[in-house]
C-alpha cells in the first residue's frame, strides 16, 4: 500500500509527456500539410477558371507570339 501511493501518476512520468509532445508535433506538421494543400488545390482551381492570374503571370510580356526564346544559344560571343 504504502508503494502505490508514492508512485507519481502516470501523466507525470517522463515517457508520456514525450508521447504527448511528439504526437502534439505530428498533428501539427498534418495541419499545417492540410493547409499548404488546400491552399494549392484552390490557387490551381482559380488559374484553370481564369478568373485570376498572379501578378508574375500578369507582368510577363513575351514579343514572339508567347513562346520564349533563349538568348544565349543564338549569341556569338568572340573571346
Amino acid at each position: 500500500a504504502f508503494l502505490a501511493q508514492t508512485e507519481a501518476p502516470f501523466y507525470e512520468e517522463w515517457w508520456f509527456l514525450l508521447v504527448m509532445a511528439l504526437s502534439s508535433l505530428i498533428l501539427i506538421l498534418l495541419v499545417v500539410f492540410a493547409l499548404v494543400l488546400h491552399g494549392q488545390s484552390r490557387k490551381y482551381k482559380n488559374c484553370s477558371t481564369g478568373k485570376t492570374i498572379s501578378n508574375v503571370e500578369e507582368s510577363v510580356t513575351l514579343d514572339n507570339g508567347g513562346f520564349t526564346a533563349l538568348e544565349l544559344n543564338s549569341r556569338h560571343l568572340n573571346i
